[in-house]
């Protein structure tokens, strides 16, 4: 190219007038320039095309436009993409009260025979949640995935049994778990699109938690575990979420990126080594944050039926599972997790929930807290306190709550409009909506749910789901944020 530019330069000379030959010789260069970038561009093209693994999609998060997709909804092996709907459960069980992050989690012989990469923790041994949380998302442990899933719900394969039903109940109608931590198992299959759906949810859904995703290292016993993810820290707005990699899956990577009030969430598999998926992802978040929405909106679906909430007795399955094989008194952990620093913010205005068309419907949007963990330290090992049920300590539902009365939480189905960090901050959200509703709550119950230090505005006393669904349209068209959920 180079030598064709000279070529053509040295013909211009000849025929343009001395004073337009500079300009016409700089046009020509600029051109040649581009011609070398668009063929560079193609070249990578190529390759990626020649790539029979690969898949990749972006999706605005604000309003579920598909921004790029290739082969999005063909099924391939999430590897330890997998670990994300096991982060899901974890902050789910974290939210209802059913685990507390200095909860320990043993360690059964199974767990700890894992293959690596893991944290090594011997059977009979214990971590608290949180450090198990930070090996998932740093190390990616497979262990202490597998340990997650024990605790949550006795055994693994109970737990896949709940992470299928909960991906399905999310709208990842394609996805099926077999296992904790994305081990090879053939059964086990996602899409890009399903895991772009999953990325969305774990932070609209948990962002109490979500702060997690950006951990780039922790010190585990002598040991200083930094995080796969290399993306966090290096691209401006990238805050996770997870990386994989078998030999059959290729190298996986979901990320999250929010810049300028634009969100994204990109997804690559079957990349062909580590630094190819990550110039991959980067050049899908530079090509397509641009033209995400700045603002809330509602377009295309990333799949074409809406979610649903999970079966109630797979739910049922779940909150029973950590009394299942779980020792009352369990033996304390090597090391214990202190976080360096932590920074947490309450509101007492609730946020409005989500418009995005791919979580219509689904539990807590709401931004309760956020923590902001970049690094973390353990302190002197002190022994873990043992296991208390859900019933007999601070996090479980309180009495509630109208004004000055004490009664029995409604049962059935509520209508959750928003989250205070006082339940004097949940009633007053609750009377501002109740003077919407008009007729539609005339029957409803208001009342507060305390919940590890935040209180659930929700109007009780809804016989169905399908009753409780036409309460919240009609707040909705009020102007009332609000979703339908399970008491």
């Amino acid at each position: 190219m180079q030598a064709k530019s000279i070529i053509v330069s040295r013909s211009a000379s000849s025929v343009f007038p001395s004073r337009y030959r500079s300009l016409v010789v700089r046009a020509i260069t600029a051109l040649s320039l581009a011609a070398s970038i668009v063929m560079a561009d193609s070249v990578n093209a190529d390759a990626e095309a020649a790539n029979s693994k690969y898949a990749g999609i972006v999706v605005d998060a604000k309003t579920g436009n598909v921004l790029y997709s290739e082969n999005a909804d063909r099924l391939q092996y999430p590897a330890s993409l997998t670990k994300m709907m096991t982060l899901y459960l974890t902050f789910e069980a974290l939210e209802q009260g059913r685990i507390r992050l200095d909860t320990p989690v043993p360690f059964s012989a199974f767990a700890s025979a894992q293959q690596p990469t893991k944290l090594g923790v011997r059977p009979g041994g214990t971590i608290t949640v949180e450090q198990a949380i930070l090996g998932l998302v740093t190390l990616s442990a497979n262990d202490a995935s597998t340990a997650l899933g024990e605790l949550l719900a006795g055994t693994e394969g109970r737990f896949a049994q709940v992470m299928t039903a909960k991906a399905h109940a999310l709208g990842m109608t394609r996805t099926t778990y077999r296992n904790a931590n994305g081990l090879p198992n053939t059964a086990q299959m996602t899409t890009a699109r399903d895991q772009a759906r999953l990325g969305i949810a774990l932070r609209q859904h948990f962002p109490q938690y979500y702060g997690y995703f950006s951990t780039q290292s922790f010190k585990f016993g002598q040991r200083v575990i930094r995080s796969h993810n290399r993306l966090v820290g290096s691209v401006r707005g990238v805050d996770g979420i997870k990386t994989g990699y078998t030999r059959a899956a290729g190298f996986n990577l979901v990320s999250s990126v929010e810049v300028d009030g634009k969100s994204i969430v990109g997804v690559v598999l079957g990349g062909a080594s580590t630094p190819a998926r990550d110039n991959q992802m980067r050049k899908l978040i530079a090509t397509y944050l641009p033209k995400a929405s700045s603002r809330r909106g509602s377009s295309e679906l990333i799949a074409q039926t809406p979610p649903q909430p999970a079966p109630v007795a797979e739910t049922r399955v779940a909150s029973a599972a950590p009394d299942v094989s779980l020792p009352r008194t369990a033996p304390a952990p090597d090391t214990r997790y202190q976080p360096a620093s932590t920074q947490v913010a309450y509101s007492d205005v609730a946020k409005p929930k989500s418009d995005n068309p791919l979580l219509q419907e689904m539990p807590a949007p709401t931004k309760v807290k956020t923590q902001s963990i970049k690094q973390a330290s353990i302190a002197t090992p002190t022994p873990a306190p043992a296991y208390v049920p859900p019933e007999q300590g601070d996090v479980s539902v309180d009495e509630v709550t109208t004004a000055s009365t004490k009664e029995t939480q409604p049962t059935g189905w509520a209508v959750q409009i928003g989250v205070s960090a006082s339940k004097e901050g949940a009633m007053d959200l609750l009377d501002g909506a109740k003077s919407k509703g008009g007729k539609v709550l005339r029957f409803a119950k208001p009342f507060a749910v305390a919940n590890a230090g935040s209180y659930r505005a929700r109007f009780g006393g809804f016989e169905d789901q399908r009753s409780a669904v036409n309460a919240c349209t009609a707040l909705k068209r009020a102007g009332v944020k609000c979703w339908a959920t399970a008491q």
